[in-house]
């Protein structure tokens, strides 16, 4: 696993690297780490009372 070093913030330079590192990635990969996310995501949702993802609601 590769680390970026910049000199400050370069944000055009993190997208590129982001996008190298992912372009890299098999296809089978990408799946596990998004199904590992979506795993640990809703750990913190149940870790803090959110069971349900936010819900937008209309007033009329």
């Amino acid at each position: 696993m590769a680390v970026l070093m910049t000199r400050g913030d370069n944000e055009r330079a993190e997208i590129e690297f982001e996008l190298d590192y992912l372009a890299s990635l098999t296809t089978q990969q990408r799946f596990e780490m998004m199904l590992r996310k979506s795993r640990e995501m809703a750990a913190l949702r149940k870790r803090h009372g959110r069971r349900r993802t936010t819900e937008i609601i209309k007033r009329a």
